[in-house]
């Protein structure tokens, strides 16, 4: 039977985005309410009222220059940036899609999107400039259909600033086109997924107004006044409220919604730093006062070892919230036990905008380990996962506390991939079940606990080995600063079995010959027989890793193959030899 939300069902508003945030008759605080402020020069900043009508004047403005029409999309190919808010709203405003990329993505891969998406425009930055020009000649898109944001223009004068796009006509006829909420799109995010080229993935204006709401419903402790209490949790400062530090990119579906949208919503300032370095985050968290912060493990990690964060005080910080891969008990206690930093954690995915769980404020130590409570209006169903070679059967349920791979379904989920109607049919079904790919449990209270993908379990002899277990249990030991864990195929036992990648505290050059020997007997001493390291350590300076945070497993799993690979044939090499 499918398992409903602790929280009660919330009547949801159907509208386009735009309404959803600038039409509201609900809305509490005043047009001159700060809520973006670039980090890095404070005097550049946006009001609400500010943002709502640079929006209708850019909108107005792509109709008018560039012939703008319903369901065109725009790309976006640019580091955080307080422009990005009015850019975005200003699309939406004249009925346009936008699909935001990577900045940091390579020609051939920004091609990709652009081709795939049918990108006529795009907003881009200095930074990123030259690669954004030589993609748009590939695809054939004109510099005159690439504008700049940011405080930077051109100098050569070839590309137009975002601000120069408006009805030069000077005339009314401009309008926002009637939207469909629940069809029409939105937006069009690129997920890498697990294997192959990334998959666009459609979501429509109510996919993102539903999550708004859903998460406002459960965990909307924000407050653009400090109005908002939670009991055992520090109050915002009365009459100046909560203030967000936004790290977390915003090309990312975690933060476009968390820290686009929503402080559109709650009306709560927000700071945006362009890219995430940790001394300046620590800094800007204690000279701003900052309260909140949206983040993801390897951040939470960086807070709980490295010594720079004992030169800051971050006790301004009301909570945390951690997402985009799992979080351990032991992490959770270091953080607070070091810095009395809190951190609760929610999951999700792109293809549910993002949001589907989260760890309610005043659980965030109770239910620690876990990602806390379905979102209102949803519903979740537990399957038996696969074994190796067998594809999934989504009515296959397994009981609630069994571990299964998780089912969603809500006005949240997706509509579809993009020109990819073989990959659509594969996790949704026609009942509006999507299938995740993630493998947990619910508990009796609710909490959801996320142990691994299903496409990442290691099969070792037909036993399941979850690599976050082992991440977490690794990332606890003193001479780990960072590790991941992926599985190698063996030949000599004949199966697969986990290899961790691990960064040692000090560094390659701290490495002692028995290190590694060390970390195998203390990790095994706490797990079962068939979660061993049988594929041993290999020390490493990095561990490879999406700007959201996720380790880049597929990358790290072709390099440890070849290595292991080579090592075995020497180890086998070396018996043939002895034997002689």
């Amino acid at each position: 039977m499918p398992i409903k939300s602790n929280f009660p069902d919330i009547d949801l508003q159907v509208a386009d985005i735009f309404s959803f945030l600038f039409n509201r008759k609900d809305r509490p605080f005043p047009d001159d309410q700060v809520i973006f402020q670039d980090a890095d020069n404070l005097e550049r900043q946006y009001t609400y009222g500010q943002i709502k009508q640079s929006s209708i004047d850019f909108g107005k403005g792509l109709k008018s220059n560039h012939g703008f029409r319903k369901a065109d999309v725009l790309g976006l190919f640019v580091p955080n940036d307080i422009d990005v808010a009015p850019v975005v709203f200003g699309t939406l405003w004249a009925g346009g899609i936008v699909s935001p990329a990577n900045p940091g993505y390579t020609v051939p891969e920004l091609v990709y999107q652009l081709k795939d998406s049918g990108a006529r425009v795009l907003v881009t930055h200095l930074s990123v400039l030259d690669n954004a020009r030589k993609a748009c000649a590939e695809v054939g898109i004109p510099d005159s259909h690439i504008l700049l944001l940011g405080k930077d223009r051109d100098q050569g004068r070839q590309v137009k600033h975002w601000t120069q796009v408006r009805n030069l006509e000077g005339t009314a006829r401009y309008r926002t086109p009637k939207i469909e909420p629940k069809t029409d799109l939105a937006f069009l995010v690129y997920s890498s997924g697990t294997t192959g080229r990334p998959k666009g993935v459609k979501l429509t204006h109510h996919n993102m107004t539903s999550n708004i709401q859903q998460i406002q419903a459960s965990e909307g402790w924000l407050s653009w006044d400090g109005s908002k209490r939670v009991p055992g949790i520090p109050d915002a400062p009365k009459g100046k409220g909560d203030k967000i530090l936004a790290c977390l990119p915003f090309f990312h579906i975690y933060g476009l919604n968390m820290l686009v949208h929503s402080p559109m919503y709650s009306g709560v300032h927000t700071l945006v730093l362009a890219r995430f370095e940790l001394e300046k985050w620590c800094r800007l968290v204690q000279e701003h006062q900052i309260t909140f912060s949206y983040i993801v493990p390897p951040i939470v990690l960086l807070l709980c070892k490295a010594p720079v964060v004992d030169k800051y005080d971050l006790s301004s910080l009301r909570m945390t919230n951690s997402g985009a891969a799992p979080l351990t008990r032991d992490l959770v206690e270091a953080l607070y036990k070091r810095k009395g930093v809190r951190v609760k954690q929610g999951y999700g995915l792109s293809e549910t905008s993002p949001t589907i769980f989260v760890q309610r404020w005043e659980d965030w130590l109770d239910s620690v380990g876990s990602t806390g409570w379905m979102l209102p209006n949803l519903e979740a169903k537990f399957c038996a996962v696969p074994g190796p070679g067998q594809e999934s059967d989504g009515n296959k349920e397994v009981p609630r506390g069994q571990v299964g791979e998780l089912y969603v379904r809500g006005p949240n989920v997706f509509v579809g991939y993009h020109n990819n109607p073989a990959a659509t049919a594969e996790c949704l079904d026609e009942e509006g079940w999507f299938r995740t790919g993630d493998v947990g449990f619910m508990d009796d209270k609710g909490n959801l606990t996320i142990t691994d993908r299903v496409k990442e379990l290691i099969k070792y002899k037909g036993f399941q080995v979850p690599p976050a277990e082992l991440e977490g249990y690794l990332a606890s030991h003193d001479l780990v600063d960072d590790v991941a864990v992926v599985g190698v195929e063996s030949v000599e036992l004949g199966t697969e079995v986990p290899r961790a990648y691990v960064v040692r505290k000090g560094g390659l050059q701290a490495v002692k010959p028995n290190d590694g020997k060390d970390i195998v007997a203390w990790l095994n001493a706490k797990v079962a027989n068939h979660k061993k390291l049988r594929g041993g350590i290999k020390f490493v300076d990095a561990v490879p890793k999406s700007v959201s945070g996720k380790i880049l497993r597929r990358v790290l799993k072709e390099q440890a193959q070849k290595e292991f690979r080579e090592e075995e044939e020497a180890k086998i090499k070396k018996a043939g030899r002895a034997k002689l």
